[in-house]
């Protein structure tokens, strides 16, 4: 039994302390449909994200998943991208 004391006073998202393993899974997640529908926008967010912290394989799964978005949800996902990088 856990006898001690948790301290959430420096706590973070994944998301916040993501390094670019953490944010390609994140984008596998949203191209499978793993956590019930398949969102292409966040999909590509999270693979521009990947490739920004240096996984190389994103850029290819970035390009797979854009070939199957409208230039306007190419345009949401980057700047909901470029969001995500202000914030964090």
């Amino acid at each position: 039994m856990f006898q001690g004391q948790l301290d959430f006073v420096d706590v973070t998202t994944a998301e916040q302390g993501a390094n670019g393993d953490v944010l390609f899974d994140l984008g596998m997640l949203y191209a499978s449909g793993r956590d019930g529908v398949v969102d292409l926008i966040a999909a590509h967010k999270w693979f521009n994200l990947a490739a920004l912290r240096g996984r190389a394989d994103a850029v290819a799964m970035r390009r797979e998943i854009a070939e199957q978005m409208s230039e306007s949800e190419i345009a949401a996902a980057q700047r909901e991208a470029r969001a995500w990088m202000t914030a964090h």
